[in-house]
């Protein structure tokens, strides 16, 4: 069963998410404040967070970001929950290290299958990199051993098997999602990605979202490589996206 941590101060909405978790069968493990939460996430191992941003004490954007330097957890799918429909306030949240998010008032439809896709976009990508590692290059038959795939577009390198970018010299600490939108487009220079080609690449075949989530991670991620102003990431309206 796996396992979900909720970290959402009003009772009433945690109480909801417990039982709506609980009724898709997870195990949701819930907390008032970031501070108890983050004392025991290590320890347990969660497979997913659901993080609501406005918290007492510490928020839930600085909780995230703590997370993120976790080296047990730091690569757990993390949703975030707000009330505010804000376009800043959902960018701060991505940029913060969060996967996705959800606006309240919510379905729990919407929900189970936001975290379903999460979950399984996770594990399948979490569960290769492990598998793989698990072997050390010199134990891997000649014909089998893994090759290191570099992809290289300007100033922008990405080390698949690392997990790793970098734009010159500088690391880029990019979310799940940031990371298969920026590999996506590098493996694909010139040609326009549609926002529901991205969609299904990234969140999954069957992700219920919206195209919006896109432009949101987009934006974040225009941030993090020096590209606010969409000169390397460009926009082709009313289609998507592409690399100049």
């Amino acid at each position: 069963m796996k396992k979900i941590y909720v970290i959402e101060d009003d009772e009433n909405i945690r109480n909801l998410l417990k039982i709506a978790l609980s009724g898709f069968l997870y195990e949701p493990v819930a907390f008032e404040t970031a501070e108890e939460a983050l004392e025991k996430i290590e320890e347990d191992e969660p497979d997913l967070a659901i993080f609501d941003p406005m918290l007492p004490g510490m928020d839930g954007i600085s909780a995230i970001k703590l997370v993120r330097d976790m080296p047990k957890v730091k690569d757990i799918p993390i949703l975030i929950l707000t009330a505010k429909d804000k376009e800043l306030d959902k960018v701060i949240g991505l940029d913060g290290g969060a996967d996705d998010y959800m606006v309240k008032p919510f379905g729990i439809l919407e929900l189970g299958a936001r975290v379903r896709s999460l979950l399984r976009r996770s594990g399948t990508s979490r569960q290769a990199v492990l598998d793989e590692e698990k072997i050390p290059d010199d134990h891997w038959p000649e014909d089998k051993k893994p090759k290191r795939r570099i992809l290289r577009y300007n100033d922008i390198e990405v080390d698949e098997r690392k997990h790793e970018a970098h734009i010159g010299d500088r690391p880029l600490e990019l979310t799940n999602k940031e990371y298969g939108l920026l590999c996506y487009l590098m493996e694909r220079p010139s040609f326009v990605a549609t926002r529901d080609e991205l969609l299904n690449a990234v969140w999954g075949y069957d992700y219920d979202g919206e195209s919006r989530t896109v432009d949101m991670h987009i934006k974040s991620l225009r941030q993090k490589i020096g590209d606010e102003a969409g000169e390397l990431i460009q926009t082709v309206r009313g289609v998507g996206y592409k690399l100049r």
